[in-house]
Formats: structure tokens, C-alpha cells, sequence
């Protein structure tokens, strides 16, 4: 049963537990492999379903089972389960989230690219589509929040994969995506930590992640690499013009990132997957 089937099937009272897909340590865990990157390239390119424990992580079987997976999400928990009978327009919107997760989009958005390929179809059904697959937990739509104003936008959100390997199985991982698929990791992982996660808006700057946790506040930014002072004043000076006390932090793929710079921590991506909990 997915979620929205609880209510109708079971009657009385229950208690739904979300079960993630496998943080980095319990993927290390689980492959008994040593924290390094090697370890880290593995975890980015096919993800954290717990039954690739019992596949060798190459590229063609690991991504032969993630697609027979994908499959059966599509074709049982949303083409059967809400009778769709568009399946183009579905995998149209499935190859468009995958090539552009971790941006802002709205539904109009996407309504306009698929009229661009000759594809006519409303808001409306975009939006229905949308939450056909956040319903079956194949994608997380994370809102904007605007720290000055301590509101939620109603437009033009951010979607993310609830399994990055998932992902790259419908457009095979590339060096290209790194950015995207790192925000996705550490989406993931803040989900797992158990945070509520918004994207941050501060007037005309973009903060990539806000994660509550009770009376604990994030402030998190990614990027690839600082490796200009361009970049370094772009990821930095975001979070130095907020005006609070609460954590920031700078994740990169910066393997000697082991810094503090205006009291925002620099780290590592693995160091961050690995440690910070």
C-alpha cells in the first residue's frame, strides 16, 4: 500500500513510518566497504536501495535492476493505481525531472516545455502527474521559504529524487549533473536525519537548503568546487548576509575543505554524508 491508501484500507488507529532508501553509512555498511571515495563514487552513481547488496556494482547490472525497479513504480504504483492512459506524457515528465531536479520549476513551467516538444498539455495535468509520483515516494517536492518574511511561497518549488541511483538509471549518471546530484544526496540525507527541509530565499539571493529540526536551524550551500573568488563569494557571501546565529555550512567536493570561514564551516561531501548525524 502506498500512503494515501492507509486511511481507506485500515481502520482504527496506526503510525506510518517513512522508510528511507540508505544513508551513505549504512550503504558502506551494507557493501562492507571502507569510507573513502571510491566508496563515495559508488554511492553517487547507483544510489541506496538496500538489494544492491546482493549485486556486483557494475555499471549495466546495477543499472539493469534499478530500471526493472523503475518500471514497476511507473507501470504499477501510478499507471494501474490512477488509470493513466497518457504514458508518453508521463515518461516525458519523468525524463524532464530527471534533467532538471534541484531547480526551481512550477507546473506551468513544465506545461510550457512539453509544448515546446509538440506535448499540449494543461497545468492542471501537470500538477496531477506531479503528485502521482511524490504519492508512490519516487520524487520530494521541497518549498521555498522566505527568511525574512518566515513564509512559504506558493509558487516554484524544487524536486529531488527519494533515490539518486533511480535517477541515473533513466539518464545515466554524468560528471555534467555533479552539482544537482550532490544537492540531491544531501537532501537525502537531511531527510534521513529527520529535518524538515525548505529551499531559502533571503530578498535576491537563494539558499539551497533550510533544515528545521525542533529548536535546530541549517543553513546549507553546495557547490561543486570553490575554486574562484567568484564562486567562494557567491556560496559564502549567501550565507553571511543572513542575519542569525544558527549553523551554516558550505558543502563541496573539495576533498581538503576542512575549514571555518566567517564562522561558516567548509566540508568535504564525504566528510559531511559521514559524519555529520
Amino acid at each position: 500500500m502506498l500512503s494515501g491508501d492507509l486511511a481507506t484500507y485500515l481502520s482504527g488507529r496506526y503510525i506510518e513510518f517513512k522508510i528511507n532508501s540508505l544513508s551513505f553509512n549504512e550503504f558502506i555498511q551494507f557493501h562492507k566497504l571502507e569510507v573513502d571515495n571510491k566508496s563515495l563514487l559508488k554511492y553517487i552513481k547507483y544510489g541506496g536501495l538496500p538489494f544492491l547488496k546482493n549485486l556486483k556494482l557494475e555499471d549495466e547490472i546495477v543499472y539493469g535492476y534499478l530500471q526493472s525497479i523503475y518500471n514497476t513504480i511507473i507501470l504499477k504504483d501510478i499507471v494501474e493505481r490512477y488509470k493513466i492512459r497518457n504514458f508518453f506524457l508521463l515518461q516525458n515528465l519523468i525524463r524532464y525531472l530527471s534533467d532538471n531536479f534541484g531547480t526551481i520549476l512550477s507546473a506551468k513551467k513544465i506545461s510550457d516545455y512539453l509544448k515546446s516538444q509538440k506535448l499540449n498539455f494543461s497545468v492542471k495535468v501537470i500538477l496531477q502527474y506531479l503528485s502521482y509520483l511524490q504519492n508512490a515516494f519516487f520524487i520530494s517536492k521541497v518549498n521555498r521559504y522566505d527568511i525574512q518574511g518566515k513564509k512559504i511561497f506558493e509558487i516554484g518549488d524544487k524536486f529531488y529524487f527519494e533515490d539518486i541511483g533511480i535517477r541515473n538509471s533513466i539518464i545515466r549518471y554524468k560528471i555534467r549533473d555533479i552539482s544537482k546530484i550532490l544537492e540531491n544526496l544531501i537532501y537525502n540525507h537531511l531527510c534521513f536525519l529527520d529535518y524538515e527541509i525548505f529551499v531559502g530565499v533571503n530578498k535576491t539571493t537563494e539558499i539551497d537548503f533550510i533544515a528545521i529540526k525542533e529548536d535546530k536551524k541549517l543553513y546549507i550551500q553546495v557547490a561543486y568546487q570553490i575554486n574562484s573568488e567568484k564562486t567562494h563569494e557567491r556560496e559564502f557571501g549567501n550565507l553571511i548576509k543572513i542575519n542569525d546565529n544558527h549553523q551554516k555550512i558550505v558543502v563541496t567536493m573539495d576533498e581538503f575543505a576542512d575549514s571555518n570561514y566567517k564562522g561558516i564551516q567548509h566540508l568535504y561531501i564525504l566528510d559531511f554524508l559521514h559524519k555529520f548525524l
